[in-house]
């Protein structure tokens, strides 16, 4: 592979929780290579030491979540909610002239089966406000259920909206979405990452009702080659 086929190094911020860990997963047994970011470096240690178990292609580190997103080409960022923003002013300095993947749900609790958007819109696009023009943040991964990424074995069964206001960062993300085992589409612009982070509770609310494992949704009406 030429240095121009390389494929990115990803920082997973928030890797030891069950959404970062399935993408890092994923990421890494597709031969990519993966750092571990989270606020305590002995988890993070923890969970690379997990991944590189499985004896993957390119080993795994686990940092702080600054010192991962240093180290990436990609950033992709899987905390909670309630820890966005000041993760967000953890890694500011270190994501600029990055992709910066932002896959936040504005979920608040007990109600998190009903939509409560963040004032500004939504998470994704308070990110890039916060970030800055010279990050490309993208959204995506929200509607996906973190239990059947960490199964190899299993189909996700789930389309990803990608967003963002750079085609080419979008274009990346697609990639690595394949690269996870599921057909990502470009949605528009970061603004339109509303109804995914909205989708969120519906699913949620879906599951509940109907006792489903991890519902997800499909894109129908793809013209055939």
């Amino acid at each position: 592979m030429s240095d121009s086929e390389k494929l990115p190094r990803i920082a997973v911020l928030g890797g030891t929780g069950d959404l970062g860990g399935g993408l890092a997963l994923r990421w890494v047994m597709a031969g990519y290579e993966v750092i571990i970011g989270s606020r305590s470096p002995e988890k993070a240690q923890q969970m690379a030491a997990e991944l590189n178990a499985r004896e993957p292609a390119n080993p795994v580190r686990g940092l702080t979540n600054a010192e991962a997103a240093m180290a990436a080409d990609v950033v992709v960022m899987t905390v909670p909610f309630a820890n966005h923003q000041s993760t967000l002013e953890s890694i500011r300095a270190a994501v600029q002239g990055k992709i910066f993947v932002d896959v936040t749900v504005p979920l608040v609790p007990p109600k998190v089966g009903t939509v409560q958007l963040p004032e500004g819109g939504c998470a994704s696009v308070r990110a890039q406000n916060f970030l800055g023009e010279n990050v490309r943040v993208v959204s995506a991964y929200q509607n996906v259920a973190a239990a059947h990424l960490n199964d190899l074995h299993h189909d996700p069964e789930c389309d990803v909206l990608v967003c963002g206001n750079d085609k080419d960062a979008c274009a990346v993300v697609i990639a690595l979405t394949g690269a996870a085992g599921m057909q990502g589409w470009h949605a528009g612009p970061i603004a339109n990452a509303v109804v995914a982070e909205a989708m969120t509770s519906v699913l949620i609310t879906l599951n509940r009702r109907y006792k489903i494992d991890g519902a997800g949704f499909r894109i129908t009406g793809m013209p055939q080659a």
